[in-house]
């Protein structure tokens, strides 16, 4: 049975177009996001300042008296928000229409949910350099890059795994924290696993960790990530980044570890005896189709024999167990 039921020629022309469309409008959301709030010329004691402004309240800091120079200042901030946003707006209603199609014409899709996380990640600029998809919410970017359905990989869970994956300090004490509260305001620390938040539908975020990342995010953010060992595998390789379309017409970038080292380490888990038995053959299941999909469908990801000779002990007899039952039929030859 083949691995992979290929895209029609407009599902794959809807997700070309998607992807286009999508970093259109999120550059101008993060170009925004980046501005502060806004800047406005404030009389205080008959005297003329110019105010930063952090919120709706009107709360801010005074960058001082008003002069040519932060006349200059004002000026530009004003003209390029003003650009941005008529950039912003005019790149939404074709991105929208792109997303419904794409929905209507039934390519895989992802959870409401975690696009809204996904997409206010992505505006913040923390995917990729901070955070990556690593659970099975990355099996629709894999599907995407791999130009079909992926046959027998288990759907979506009602939860959502995350990586932190920075490589340098993060400054700011709680930047997944204040990311997820941005997207919902009902999230809340599971105290009994501080690496989980939940919101009030019991929609769960874990945050997993690398120990060779650990040190990279803050003390005082939150969720509190899980340093395993097994996360190290997931920085290896060439990740996927593409664009998906959620199942409310929405948009959302996914950013995921590379597929094959993914699906090792899922074989990998299925293996582990304390894991829970249904979370073990759903492992199993993802990790065989999607390296299968890998062979058949991304060559640009080679299963070959020197891709075997970097594996880990851990790893190498899983790959030689797979290698002995792949799929008959050969790669393309792209």
């Amino acid at each position: 049975m083949p691995a992979l039921d290929i895209f029609s020629d407009e599902q794959a022309r809807c997700l070309i177009n998607l992807d286009q469309h999508y970093r259109v409008w999120i550059e101008a959301e993060r170009i925004l996001a980046d501005l502060p709030y806004d800047l406005r010329r404030k009389e205080v004691a008959g005297r003329s300042y110019l105010y930063e402004i952090y919120d709706r309240s009107g709360n801010g800091r005074s960058l001082g008296p008003w002069s040519p120079e932060n006349e200059a200042r004002f000026s530009a901030y004003h003209a390029r928000k003003t650009e941005t946003k008529a950039r912003r707006d005019a790149s939404r209603p074709v991105l929208d229409e792109t997303a419904r199609l794409c929905r209507a014409l039934r390519v895989p899709m992802l959870s409401d949910a975690a696009g809204a996380i996904l997409r206010e990640a992505d505006r913040r600029r923390l995917l990729g350099s901070h955070l990556l998809v690593v659970g099975t919410n990355a099996m629709v970017a894999y599907a995407v890059e791999a130009g079909g359905f992926i046959r027998e990989a288990p759907d979506e869970t009602q939860d959502f795994d995350m990586a932190w994956s920075a490589l340098e300090a993060e400054r700011d004490g709680e930047v997944v924290w204040k990311m997820l509260k941005a997207v919902d305001k009902t999230f809340t620390i599971n105290t009994e696993r501080t690496f989980q938040a939940r919101n009030a539908k019991a929609y769960e975020v874990e945050i997993l960790v690398a120990p060779s990342r650990a040190s990279t995010m803050s003390a005082l953010d939150r969720p509190k990530p899980v340093a395993l060992p097994e996360q190290e595998w997931l920085l290896n390789g060439r990740r996927v980044d593409r664009v998906v379309v959620c199942r409310d017409s929405a948009p959302a970038r996914i950013v995921a570890p590379d597929p094959r080292w993914f699906a090792l380490q899922k074989l990998w888990l299925s293996r582990q005896g304390k894991r829970d038995s249904l979370k073990r053959l759903k492992d199993q299941k993802q990790g065989m189709a999607l390296l299968d999909a890998v062979y058949v469908a991304m060559p640009q990801y080679p299963l070959d024999e020197k891709f075997g000779a970097d594996l880990p002990a851990e790893l190498a007899g899983l790959y030689r167990e797979w290698c002995s039952r792949r799929p008959a039929v050969a790669p393309p030859s792209w």
